[in-house]
């Protein structure tokens, strides 16, 4: 079955009470049965995804797909884009190609949009996403530290927007996403430098959203404590800073969430493929968390 929790970490198991963290209360076949759009809702849509090859941005990529939209998946894992495609080709009607990219590596950026373009036409829908730094205080980094995951996040994702913003005024309809983080809005302990970065990125789109066409959207994605690699890696990384087992690793943070359970990825998704629907032009310029309840402020 495609649906939630495919995959689980190692380091998830049962709370006190014997609840199984691995599921939801509610199974749900998000990609099959429970899927929440229709099929055609982005038939002839051409979206442009940002660190596909797993996590929060394979997720996408598969919901993207399933909603009917053709997909190109970037990223630098050209294996692990290649099988997606061959997903992607099984969930939905559209056409899709894998384009081998690395963001950090801003210069290559032009020709690589050109080709995307070339071969499934004028980009509708650019999704900005790719992995965090490493975690750790932020007095910790130096100045050199900031400039590789600036260059992937702010400097990749206004370099795309720029290469995408005028074939989407041409055509009447463009939607810009950023998957970011909760942090934007809540700094979260000792990950100074990924916070720092966040920031920026939602001020940026902030900014934009005053600027682009009408008939574009720009918004964020907020994602909390989330069922992917990326948080597996943060918590080894606390593991290993404070001596705290896995467990309590894992306690302390689903002790922040009132629904008791990691996101699954899959969730995440269908929340972005509906800022990217043409019903959702009238939402511009927000950060919208997706996070079980994780954040305290209104």
């Amino acid at each position: 079955m495609i649906g939630w929790f495919n995959s689980t970490p190692s380091w998830i198991g049962c709370d006190a009470k014997g609840y199984d963290l691995r599921h939801p209360r509610l199974l749900m076949n998000l990609l099959g049965d429970d899927f929440p759009y229709a099929n055609t809702a982005l038939t002839g849509k051409h979206a442009f995804v940002c660190g596909a090859s797993k996590g929060i941005g394979e997720a996408t990529a598969k919901m993207l797909a399933k909603a009917g939209a053709d997909v190109t998946v970037c990223a630098r894992n050209g294996s692990a884009l290649a099988a997606l495609c061959g997903e992607l080709s099984e969930l939905g009607s559209g056409r899709h190609q894998a384009l081998v990219l690395d963001l950090e590596d801003v210069d290559t950026l032009p020709s690589a949009f050109a080709s995307a373009v070339e071969t499934l036409g004028p980009v509708h829908i650019l999704i900005n996403n790719a992995g965090g730094p490493p975690g750790g205080p932020l007095l910790a980094n130096e100045v050199d530290d900031f400039g590789a995951p600036f260059a992937r996040h702010l400097h990749a994702s206004h370099t795309l927007v720029k290469l995408a913003v005028p074939a989407m005024e041409a055509n009447g309809f463009g939607r810009i996403l950023q998957i970011i983080s909760t942090s934007v809005k809540e700094p979260i302990p000792n990950i100074g430098l990924s916070n720092t970065l966040r920031g920026a990125m939602a001020s940026w789109a902030k900014s934009l959203s005053n600027e682009l066409p009408p008939c574009i959207t720009i918004n964020n994605v907020l994602p909390g404590f989330t069922d992917t690699e990326r948080l597996g890696n943060l918590s080894a990384s606390i593991q290993d800073r404070t001596g705290q087992s896995a467990e309590d690793v894992r306690a302390g943070w689903l002790n922040q969430v009132p629904i008791r359970r990691l996101i699954d990825p899959l969730e995440t998704a269908s929340a972005i493929t509906f800022l990217c629907l043409p019903a959702s032009g009238g939402i511009r310029g927000v950060s919208l968390a997706v996070d079980g309840g994780r954040l305290r402020s209104i």
